[in-house]
């Protein structure tokens, strides 16, 4: 495993990322300089919704949670964002402010990186400019098909949507799918109570034949689980289309 804590390899790790494609190494440099390796515990909040936005960060192992709290204490999940994943730097066009709190979901490492150095950069660099914009907009259209999934899937359908964005959908046969954070976080980030969710599972098994142990999840086929869960939906692959820009 790649030492991450070195800045030899964050300056690495920042300059393989696709969206600072083109960037100059002295943008790179600037980064590095001023870059911070932490290692999370689970439950580790990183910053809250609202706070003043100095730093970004690159997700290099683990799961982070991105919500927002309602009035009522209950956290609403945005996200859930795995390794190569940046987040918190959508604040530079938020008037510095983050739009929502970042926690650790499992035990992680990141890359905590200024926004003044990348804000600086978004001045004078217009290609960039235009690649983050273009990556917001990718992200508001997988969060419009959720919308979609939430309005017209059932919460078995859900949860079998969930799943095959674990997977490699091209694969064949007998598929092993294991849950990456724990059931109540996957209820969570799909609208659902904890209980609503165990009541969901049960129905998914029993309309697709799926094995469930734990938290592993084992299948004779995708096509089990896709001709059930994407019924309703408006495009040929959704479950494909979300699983670039989110864990779920």
């Amino acid at each position: 495993m790649i030492k991450t804590n070195t800045k030899s390899d964050i300056f690495q790790t920042i300059k393989d990322l696709d969206l600072f494609k083109g960037c100059e190494d002295s943008f790179f440099q600037n980064l590095t300089n001023q870059s911070q390796f932490l290692p999370l515990k689970k439950n580790q909040i990183l910053f809250l919704h609202e706070e003043s936005a100095t730093r970004f960060f690159i997700i290099k192992r683990g799961w982070i949670k991105l919500f927002r709290e309602t009035f009522d204490g209950t956290q609403a999940v945005i996200d859930i964002l795995t390794t190569g994943h940046i987040f918190g730097e959508t604040a530079i066009f938020d008037k510095d402010i983050y739009p929502y709190s970042a926690e650790a979901a499992e035990p992680a490492e990141v890359i905590s990186l200024p926004l003044s150095v990348l804000k600086s950069e978004l001045e004078t660099n217009s290609k960039l400019a235009l690649k983050m914009l273009s990556e917001m907009a990718q992200h508001r259209k997988i969060q419009d098909k959720e919308l979609e999934h939430r309005t017209i899937q059932n919460a078995s359908q859900r949860i079998g949507c969930f799943l095959l964005r674990l997977t490699n959908q091209e694969a064949s046969g007998n598929v092993t799918i294991h849950l990456p954070y724990d059931k109540t976080l996957v209820a969570s980030r799909l609208g659902m109570q904890p209980e609503t969710f165990s009541r969901a599972l049960k129905k998914l098994k029993a309309e697709t034949g799926i094995e469930i142990k734990g938290a592993t999840i084992f299948l004779e086929s995708l096509s089990q689980l896709s001709n059930y869960s994407c019924a309703a939906c408006s495009s040929e692959f959704p479950c494909r289309d979300l699983k670039s820009g989110t864990a779920g």
